[in-house]
């Protein structure tokens, strides 16, 4: 694959589409991404921190994507996820008739299989298919061969089989055009054709056996109705929380109950510019939260999941806790740019790996101090060595909370004494003595109760302006910080509490664009980089919690309503938005922002126990 960089000859399209114009399959260990015009643009393969063998919505057709749909002029696209569930069925009306493609991944077996069925409805419609797979980010062309029917491309330790099964009187045949796998059929009404992409190790002995569809599809629609059917929540917002949760579960690691940031890398938060970054690793802040939604949902067994991977992946001495993580606890995530790739719509770099696992993160220490704090009285096989792991963390606390650090947005302008990073060091602290009173646990409760005090007048001190009438982005620092939306949420000073009420009036009044409410104002903070970003989808939903404890519940609900507009068409949202020109930008579907929408709803609905709102100390 050529290095585009520099390049000035004319150039082969891009490919991708909308990010808002994607739907996510999944199999709890990795995820696909399937455009509303039948293309897999991206599929990491075996688990979501493999490289991509579909890679096309980073570049060009050449660098991989999987589409299935009509040859002729489409008409008009319909799309929905079978209720409760990760199976999406996308209907294609032409002049001639029309069919469905229903696209999904099956639990995981022994092997990974990515399944797409085309079935006529009406009519008669002329389907083309096109497969073009490429591993290693797109850069590797496959050794492709056929046994019979069955397809096999081959690179380095990786195979994927590609089969077809047809009912009916539906029928499709492969064959090569160029470097891509093509295959052209015709679906009247009742005709099925079937294709199954499965994933297996180059050197296996034995080919992956052929799956029953039929049987494949039944099994995925019960093991997500399964699971769907589990939540305990009940609110006007049941959809909306339904669909989060289930992406949530999609976007979880199941053989270690690592929950990724994201599917994806390198989707810009600004359309050409730099801010493009790999989210397919699992954030301490990130899972801490999800974990409280999962458990107030009823998901226990999530839980639990995700609090043995953090216990595995935090072991060691204190001072060397991440703030993110491989999906099985890796350490090293080295970032490196993809120079062979042209980035979604011209934004580069496209960076693999993410060199913000070598950030000092003070926050982190708060977020995994209050999932520690949740932990179920009965589990004492977690609970033992949590209070354990507690324990050592906040004892290195003490000796650094007085540091600055990169904060919660991954600044790369240098380390500075955020307000929310000692808030959250300070939640730390706090959490810790309660869970020892509560638990007559060991551990210098004494120290951590002065250490918890004397941060808390500094923060008071130090991070409020009294002309602003608002904590602020760090100490001595005029500038805003949609973070600070958090301290009301975490219990650091009463709702109604005039510092409080302030900061959440200034972040309204000047951290918004449109109503949204953007990160931190980039043209008064030095985060390193350059160019702009949207509204922050997390950050808005925020806001909404705030001014629904405020007792703006009227103001909060029009707000939600007005961020739940601008899910896709099936109910996916990205990191940030555009209000300028209407679009998603940033990694997709985004953790934080359906962990946001969940809590949102909770809130509203009347269902976030009061005491995880923690009065102040």
């Amino acid at each position: 694959m050529p290095d585009w960089f520099g390049k000035k000859e004319k150039l082969p399209p891009l490919h991708g589409a909308r990010i808002e114009d994607y739907a996510l399959i999944g199999d709890c260990e990795t995820a696909a991404l399937v455009s509303l015009d039948g293309s897999i643009d991206w599929l990491c393969w075996p688990s979501f921190s493999s490289p991509a063998c579909f890679a096309a919505l980073l570049g060009t057709d050449d660098n991989g994507y999987w589409k299935i749909r009509p040859k002729d002029e489409i008409k008009a696209v319909r799309r929905r996820y079978l209720p409760g569930t990760m199976i999406v069925e996308t209907t294609f009306e032409t002049a001639d008739g029309e069919v469905m493609l229903t696209d999904f991944m099956p639990p995981r077996g022994n092997y990974s299989d990515v399944v797409r069925i085309a079935r006529g409805v009406r009519g008669k419609v002329a389907m083309h298919m096109g497969f073009v797979l490429r591993f290693d980010y797109g850069r590797t062309i496959p050794w492709v061969t056929m046994e019979g029917d069955d397809l096999h491309a081959v690179a380095g330790p990786h195979m994927a089989t590609l089969r077809t099964q047809c009912l009916g009187g539906g029928s499709a045949k492969f064959h090569g055009e160029g470097l891509a796998t093509v295959s052209d059929f015709t679906l009247r009404e009742g005709d099925e054709v079937c294709f199954v992409m499965t994933y297996s190790g180059s050197l296996d002995k034995q080919m992956p056996p052929a799956i029953d569809v039929n049987a494949a599809l039944e099994d995925t629609k019960a093991y997500w109705c399964e699971w769907t059917a589990k939540s305990q929540y009940k609110g006007e917002y049941a959809d909306a929380v339904a669909r989060s949760l289930i992406t949530l579960e999609a976007m979880t690691y199941k053989p270690t109950g690592g929950i990724v940031a994201a599917v994806t890398l390198g989707l810009p938060e600004q359309i050409g510019g730099e801010r493009n970054w790999d989210y397919r690793y699992c954030w301490l802040r990130d899972t801490s939260f999800t974990l409280l939604i999962l458990m107030h949902a009823g998901y226990t067994e999530e839980a639990i999941r995700w609090r043995r991977w953090l216990l595995r992946a935090v072991a060691g001495a204190p001072d060397q806790i991440q703030a993110l993580y491989g999906i099985s606890g890796e350490r090293q995530l080295v970032e490196s740019n993809a120079t062979w790739l042209r980035g979604y719509k011209e934004s580069r770099p496209v960076r693999i790996g993410n060199a913000a696992a070598e950030q000092f993160q003070l926050d982190v220490f708060g977020e995994v101090a209050v999932a520690l704090h949740r932990s179920p009285e009965a589990e004492d096989d977690i609970r033992t060595p949590a209070m354990a792991l507690q324990a050592s963390l906040i004892d290195h606390l003490c000796h650094v909370w007085d540091q600055p650090d990169e904060g919660i947005w991954e600044t790369r302008g240098g380390r500075q004494h955020f307000v929310h990073s000692k808030v959250m060091a300070w939640m730390a602290l706090d959490r810790a003595v309660r869970n020892y009173e509560k638990f007559d646990g060991g551990g210098d409760v004494k120290r951590w109760r002065k250490n918890r005090d004397m941060l808390h007048k500094e923060i008071c001190s130090k991070g409020f302006d009294k002309k602003l009438n608002a904590f602020t982005q760090s100490y001595g620092s005029r500038s805003l910080d949609a973070s600070c939306l958090r301290l009301a949420m975490v219990g650091f000073l009463p709702i109604d509490d005039p510092r409080i009420v302030g900061t959440i009036d200034a972040i309204q009044k000047h951290l918004t664009r449109d109503g949204l409410v953007m990160r931190y104002d980039i043209r008064e903070t030095d985060d390193g980089l350059r160019g702009k970003e949207g509204v922050f989808l997390a950050c808005s939903f925020w806001m909404v919690v705030c001014l629904h404890l405020l007792g703006r519940t009227d103001e909060a609900k029009a707000m939600f309503d007005r961020l739940l507009a601008l899910r896709n068409d099936v109910g996916l949202l990205s990191e940030e938005y555009d209000p300028v020109n209407k679009q998603m930008l940033g990694n997709f579907p985004q953790a934080l922002s359906h962990i946001a929408l969940a809590h949102a709803a909770f809130t509203l609905s009347g269902q976030w126990k009061p005491e995880v709102y923690a009065e102040c100390t």
